[in-house]
């Protein structure tokens, strides 16, 4: 049995820039902003849902199981069922995975599926020795076991480290994201100049997408505690140029590295939920459908050349439905680096490596950028890790509908070497 599966609706809350403190939502919060105006524009009750799945990488300590936290707060119902899901940069697209692989296998009508993330409440972390000078301190039976470990202190127990800095580390390789992404520039011939264009061009598609409503009911302001509101993806900065990006220090590999913060994801927060219907939940509920997920792929590979996730996972997606590379309209890549998104497309178009590691006989083909991330991407609005995913499906969808398109596909590296893929049409 395998049934059509519909994105019916959608919405996101601004991607917020982190500021170097918390920001003001935690990742429930951000759900419940994004959540609650789209359940209510909705023609349903919002407990009409089968489940709730929510994709969050940096859970905290007061919300454990965010999806069902963030499920009774919507007012979802004691009944509802809620579970989180993590694969790093690609949760928030597992969470439509998942509920899309439910609804098509015919055991679930209708999902909310999302992700959320709030990297500035990232934790602090204490070093191994820190933490078990802390527990001597605990255990400590009476003054003179206090007095033996009071001793023992040493001044660099209490400078912890944001817990964000380690889970941008590769455990297996040692490497840092961004390092990965020199890997890639290094291995594709990426510059500088051409890295610092592509950010530019980023910056300046999402100002204009933002300037003429083209992300209207995508993007839903959010309120903080102080009453204030917050109604744009504010890491944006439209007088981006190469001279100003040109001013800055690579990040990772100095002098000559090619990644820098100009060129780079921001670390931000935010949350994006879609809603997905089989026909019959279309049919019962008088439903319109945004569009039709038709596949996904998921692809693993070296940690060390973890932006090259997108390729193994759309090419094999596309080559199963007998799609050549320009019969895709639309494409969303989720650019955590300017030089991961250039070395994919590099790759694409690289006869050797579609022969050796696709199994093409030559290469996939040239993605026009004119047909890639349309209104800009995570280099100028953020990559909330477990929301990311999440964002360009609906995001894609959106832009299908809105420029008359057929076909599209939106994909992302992983941290820890994975990749991961959806195709959609038009409905």
């Amino acid at each position: 049995m395998s049934r059509p599966v519909y994105l019916v609706d959608g919405a996101r809350t601004p991607f917020l820039k982190a500021r170097g403190k918390p920001g003001p939502f935690t990742p429930v919060d951000l759900a419940v902003q994004a959540g609650r105006p789209l359940l209510m524009r909705q023609p349903f009750a919002a407990t009409a849902c089968d489940l709730v799945i929510l994709g969050c990488v940096n859970v905290i300590q007061d919300e454990m199981n965010p999806a069902r936290v963030a499920a009774l707060r919507l007012g979802m119902g004691e009944q509802q069922v809620a579970f989180t899901v993590q694969i790093n940069c690609g949760s928030g697209m597992q969470s439509i995975d998942t509920a899309f692989r439910y609804i098509r296998d015919g055991s679930h009508e209708m999902i909310l599926a999302g992700g959320t993330e709030a990297l500035s409440h990232a934790p602090l972390v204490y070093s191994r020795e820190a933490t078990e000078w802390f527990g001597q301190m605990v255990g400590a039976k009476g003054p003179m076991d206090k007095a033996k470990a009071l001793a023992e202190v040493r001044p660099d127990f209490f400078s912890p480290v944001i817990g964000l800095e380690r889970g941008l580390t590769d455990p297996i390789t040692s490497l840092k994201m961004g390092q990965t992404a020199e890997v890639l520039a290094h291995r594709f011939g990426i510059d500088r100049v051409t890295a610092d264009t592509y950010a530019v061009e980023s910056h300046k598609r999402l100002a204009a997408a933002q300037s003429e409503g083209r992300l209207k009911g995508e993007v839903l302001p959010v309120f903080d505690r102080d009453g204030e509101a917050h109604e744009h993806d504010d890491g944006v900065r439209p007088d981006s140029s190469v001279d100003k990006l040109a001013k800055l220090d690579p990040a990772f590999e100095k002098p000559y590295g090619k990644v820098t913060p100009g060129n780079s994801s921001q670390i931000t927060d935010g949350a994006s939920w879609v809603i997905l219907a089989s026909e019959t939940a279309v049919e019962a509920h008088g439903l319109e459908p945004i569009a039709k997920i038709v596949d996904s792929e998921w692809a693993a590979l070296d940690p060390g050349i973890m932006g090259l996730g997108p390729v193994l996972a759309a090419t094999p997606l596309a080559q199963r439905h007998g799609l050549a590379c320009n019969d895709i309209d639309l494409w969303e890549i989720n650019e955590a680096f300017a030089a991961q998104v250039l070395a994919c497309l590099a790759a694409w178009q690289d006869d050797d490596f579609c022969r050796d590691v696709l199994g093409y006989d030559a290469a996939f083909g040239r993605i026009d950028r004119g047909h890639l991330n349309v209104d800009g991407g995570a280099i100028s609005l953020g990559h909330p890790v477990g929301t990311s995913g999440n964002r360009i499906v609906l995001h894609l969808a959106n832009a299908l509908k809105a420029r008359g398109a057929k076909r599209g596909i939106a994909t992302e590296c992983i941290g820890g070497g994975q990749g991961g893929a959806m195709l959609l049409e038009a409905a």
